[in-house]
């Protein structure tokens, strides 16, 4: 695991660590163990390709975002008329 030096960046990398992709594939526990809860860019010749998140942060990212699409329906239909329902019936 490796920290990123601010002087060396070319793209935004949205972790505070990254790895190689090939040192992912030699110890992937190794990997996750060392981000400490934390997301870790995975780099393939020094880009990110992608992002490796604790389940949890990954499952809160997906409520996040499902939260975002129902205010999105919310939104778009504020100016229909309302439609009165009875449940009982």
């Amino acid at each position: 695991m490796r920290f990123i030096s601010p002087g060396k960046i070319t793209e935004v990398i949205h972790a505070t660590q990254s790895v190689g992709i090939s040192a992912l594939k030699l110890n992937p526990t190794a990997v996750i163990e060392s981000a400490d809860g934390r997301a870790v860019a995975i780099l393939n010749r020094n880009k990110p390709v992608a992002y490796l998140l604790p389940a949890d942060q990954y499952e809160a990212l997906l409520d996040r975002l499902e939260d975002y699409e129902l205010a999105d329906i919310v939104r778009a239909r504020q100016n229909e008329p309302m439609v009165e329902v009875d449940i009982h019936k």
